[in-house]
């Protein structure tokens, strides 16, 4: 069971900078909590090669424990207000796009103060029906629905309507879905008494009675407005088809315009009264409205047809823990990854977080760039734990230990964007601001995440090779100039997630002579997006092509933080064999493949990476990832899509199994000829190439290279001709392009 959890307001720390760790307990009532330099994380015992370094710090000890609780689901706040607080009649109405409306009782609009039962709520019942909540405080509240549920992912007009002078309620539930359809439109008249609430408006969730949310909506809003008059079905209907509220209605109240401030938080109100909200949990929006009509795909050239926003009752962004213990980073703590660790009775847990120099310097010829932001696309990862077809897929039972049950039993903490929101929809954000249980050390190597990248961190201690740790979410912020301060630049083994502004900085830290160890595979694929609003967390919106877990939803490939094009690096012309010579051709978990020296690596420019190894020396025949330094997911060389010409594809991979498939974007069509064993073109490429500016690339081309670095003591021919590479690398001799 597990018993403790934590995570930091930040990853990436500087010396100077003050660290916020923010803990929960469950059940016991004292923790521990000791400061880590990890080292290696591998804690498997077969391996014996775990290492961590204790380090003093303040906050080493005891702490009382307490349970902190996370509020998931997204919804819209509005600030009370006078306006709202003066209704007498009213109309309040919205489109409503429900994906699961037969789930339960879920939150539309609502003016509601649960401890006086007064005020008005717009809600979808428990029969799936367009309801509307309304009391004034002195007696049981009236509710009114319509007699029919709604329909599954289909536009709705849901509006209703209070005359104070007559105390009738009318309520309306228009079907707006396409022709041959059932029509699920229904009204219903009652009678009832109304007295305005005082605090917030809330958008797609109720409030409780401790001032938190409830009753999450799953689905779309769009033209969310409010009346200060009661309008009939017909001028509901004309109101809500106009985009220009504004200029029509003089009773408006509010008209929010969901089309503006995409990418941020705010909501903006069009109408008179300036009721602007904000979004909680990071609601999707740059999504299709009521009346989009597939003329555009993007919602920078039709706004107004992209009127909508999407909400989960399992949207997440900021757990909003308070901060148990501060730790300001010492001016000499040397760069790395550290941790916090956590113990409680017999469980553990580790925050990890990764210090970099003093900003502006470099303490090491060599940077470490950590994949924060391929991290975060991964984290809290559950897609083996809902998917028929998981273990075929891996040909391996799913374990499951103490941090996948809880993840189980607290949906609350958040997906990563391989998973698939309740109402069947795909995860676009996926946040740090939580606890993230596979991004720390003692989890699994096939995670292909943080742990995984300690086996290089832990091979470069073992040779001696001093590095800086910087992070990819530094390289988002600061471009090349990050690069720019070390010879050399080596990454981990899945930088699978780029931004665009981590895409510039590499492509000219190469450009300007810097030189790239990519020790690695899938890496540089999916292009994703970063808020400069909202720090912590990645947008990913997966277009037509590559292997995509889950679909995206048509005419929403585009992120909604920055209007940029989502999907693959490779659809946009720019695909990673243009920046390190290889990219993502197959996939296979059980069987990894070995390497064979090519007759270009007895060149004389290819002469200093098989330093000491054998000319028909079988490479990589040994690792914890399928037995094999070729495997997981292998990339390849391919001039026509931009592999440099005086590329040398020095070794290539062999020896995998029918369960190594070619990627989607690699095959027109499927036949019988697509595996490992029968095609020729699944297999990794190693490959070197030099710069105009003095530098060089080198390429691995596999996930589990990293994961044969570790054999026989660290003492093999992966390991030493990664060393022959990165010793090369950091000699100031310049690289020459071939004549």
């Amino acid at each position: 069971m597990k018993k403790i959890v934590g995570y930091t307001n930040v990853w990436s720390v500087a010396p100077g900078d003050t660290l916020d760790v923010k803990v929960s307990t469950y059940g016991p009532e004292t923790y521990r909590a000791d400061l880590v330099r990890v080292i290696c994380g591998d804690d498997d015992p077969d391996h014996g090669i775990f290492r961590e370094e204790e380090l003093a710090a303040p906050f080493n000890g005891d702490h009382p424990g307490r349970t902190q609780e996370i509020c998931g689901g997204s919804w819209i706040t509005v600030p009370s207000s006078p306006h709202l607080a003066g209704l007498s009649s009213f109309t309040v109405q919205t489109w409503v796009f429900p994906t699961t409306p037969a789930r339960g009782e879920q939150g539309i609009i609502a003016h509601w103060d649960e401890d006086a039962g007064c005020g008005f709520a717009l809600i979808i019942d428990e029969n799936g029906a367009a309801a509307l909540r309304i009391g004034d405080g002195t007696g049981s509240p009236v509710v009114v629905a319509c007699d029919r549920p709604l329909a599954v992912r289909r536009w709705h007009l849901m509006a209703a309507s209070f005359d104070a002078t007559t105390g009738e309620i009318a309520l309306y539930q228009q079907f707006a879905g396409p022709p041959f359809e059932a029509d699920s439109s229904s009204s219903v008249f009652d009678k009832g008494a109304f007295k305005p609430a005082t605090g917030a408006l809330l958008m797609a969730a109720l409030p409780t009675d401790q001032a938190r949310t409830r009753q999450h909506f799953n689905g779309k809003l769009d033209r969310p407005r409010v009346t200060g008059r009661v309008l009939s079905c017909d001028e509901s209907g004309a109101l809500a088809r106009d985009p220009a509220a504004q200029e029509r209605e003089p009773h408006l109240v509010a008209a929010w315009d969901f089309s503006r401030d995409i990418g941020s938080c705010r909501v903006s109100d069009t109408g008179p009264n300036g009721l602007h909200g904000t979004t909680v949990n990071l609601p999707s929006r740059g999504v299709k409205g009521f009346n989009w009509s597939g003329n555009t795909q993007s919602w920078q050239h039709a706004p107004q047809e992209y009127g909508a926003i999407h909400f989960h009752e399992d949207d997440h962004y900021d757990a909003g823990w308070e901060t148990d213990f501060s730790y300001t980073v010492p001016q000499d703590l040397a760069s790395g990854v550290y941790a916090v660790r956590l113990r409680a009775g017999d469980d553990e847990t580790y925050t990890p977080f990764f210090v970099r120099p003093p900003r502006g310097t470099a303490t090491a010829k060599l940077a470490f760039l950590a994949s924060t932001v391929t991290y975060m696309a991964y984290a809290n990862y559950q897609w083996h734990q809902h998917e028929y077809f998981s273990e075929v897929t891996d040909l391996s039972w799913t374990p499951l230990d103490r941090d996948d049950v809880f993840l189980h039993e607290h949906p609350e903490i958040g997906l990563s964007t391989y998973d698939t929101h309740r109402d069947g929809s795909g995860v676009r954000f996926s946040s740090r601001l939580r606890p993230v249980f596979n991004t720390a050390p003692k989890t699994s190597l096939g995670g292909y995440n943080l742990n995984l990248d300690t086996l290089v961190l832990g091979w470069l201690e073992t040779c001696g090779i001093a590095c800086d740790v910087i992070t990819d979410e530094d390289l988002h912020h600061e471009g090349a100039s990050l690069l720019e301060r070390y010879d050399a630049v080596v990454t981990g083994a899945h930088p699978e997630y780029f931004t665009t502004p981590m895409w510039d900085g590499l492509t000219a830290y190469i450009a300007g002579g810097g030189r790239l160890a990519y020790l690695g595979g899938n890496g540089f694929i999916w292009r994703c997006a970063m808020s400069e609003e909202m720090p912590g967390v990645i947008e990913l919106r997966r277009a037509e092509d590559g292997i995509r877990y889950r679909d995206e939803e048509p005419g929403e490939y585009y992120h909604a933080f920055n209007g940029e094009y989502g999907g693959l690096w490779r659809r946009l012309g720019t695909a990673p064999q243009a920046l390190v010579g290889v990219g993502t051709v197959a996939v296979g978990f059980d069987v990894s493949g070995v390497y064979r020296r090519r007759p270009e690596s007895f060149e004389d420019r290819a002469a200093f990476i098989f330093e000491g190894i054998g000319e028909d020396e079988t490479i990589g025949d040994f690792g914890y990832l399928g037995g094999g330094a070729s495997g997981g997911e292998i990339d390849a060389a391919d001039p026509m899509l931009g592999t440099p010409p005086h590329t040398l594809v020095v070794a290539s991979s062999e020896g995998h199994s029918e369960n190594t498939l070619l990627v989607p974007d690699e095959t027109g069509f499927h036949h019988s000829a697509m595996d490992g064993a029968q095609n020729p073109r699944i297999k990794a490429d190693m490959t070197f190439f030099e710069t105009p500016g003095g530098g060089a690339v080198f390429s691995t081309g596999s996930i589990a290279w990293s994961a044969s670095l570790p054999h026989n003591g660290w003492d093999n021919n992966v390991a030493r001709l990664s060393e022959n590479v990165l010793r090369r690398f950091l000699d100031p001799e310049p690289f020459t392009m071939p004549e």
